[in-house]
């Protein structure tokens, strides 16, 4: 039997407050768990609407927001952090099922931070989430 453990963080990540955004909510237990492993808090919403409502009560460090939802998009939320002046600084990465190098170049040049694919693989989404993190601090 292969065991695997989950990849190593440097634990920054730890102190920070991280809303994921998405309407499947096997989406949001994988991530929650993954980032409960660590011991980061996490807010969860099932919706952009709710998303963005919580964004801006909790000020998080951290967004990991789906694109392809209804109603409001991952698009329209970003856009809209983006505009909110105690968002605007907000770190936002892409949580998404497009996986083209094309659709990834969008993602960047819609103003999103980073991107992550879907689906998430358990043992190595928390080291992504944090690397594309701090290496956005870090610029």
């Amino acid at each position: 039997m292969n065991l695997r453990t989950p990849e190593p963080i440097r634990g920054e990540i730890r102190n920070w407050k991280i809303l994921v955004v998405d309407d499947t909510l096997d989406n949001l237990m994988v991530a929650r768990a993954a980032l409960n492993h660590f011991g980061v808090q996490v807010q969860t919403a099932t919706s952009g609407e709710e998303g963005l409502k919580l964004a801006r009560e909790l000020k998080p460090t951290l967004i990991l927001l789906d694109i392809k939802m209804p109603k409001m998009s991952g698009w329209d939320v970003l856009r809209a952090i983006r505009e909110d002046q105690a968002l605007a600084n907000t770190l936002v990465i892409a949580i998404t099922a497009y996986a083209m190098e094309t659709d990834r170049e969008e993602v960047l040049a819609a103003g999103f931070d980073g991107y992550i694919s879907k689906p998430f693989d358990l043992f190595t989404f928390v080291a992504e989430v944090e690397r594309i993190a701090l290496q956005c601090m870090s610029h």
